[in-house]
């Protein structure tokens, strides 16, 4: 699927989301990347094959919990 010279992580790969954006709509709240994976604001994937990748955003310091 991707056409760059040096080309991009297929969706398979754990790097996937380095690939290059082919549309992105904020507004909406996706991006489609060159190795068909379609990413979401919430860090969640669907691959091209419609396996679902769980947001896996990294918990803001708000959600932390420390020992007293």
């Amino acid at each position: 699927m991707c056409q760059h010279s040096s080309p991009c992580p297929t969706a398979d790969s754990a790097d996937r989301e380095a690939a290059h954006l082919v549309a992105h709509h904020p507004e909406q709240g996706w991006s489609l990347l060159c190795n068909g994976v379609l990413l979401f604001e919430d860090t969640g994937e669907l691959l091209p094959d419609g396996q679902i990748i769980d947001p896996h955003r990294p918990l803001g310091i708000e959600h932390v919990m420390t020992a007293a």
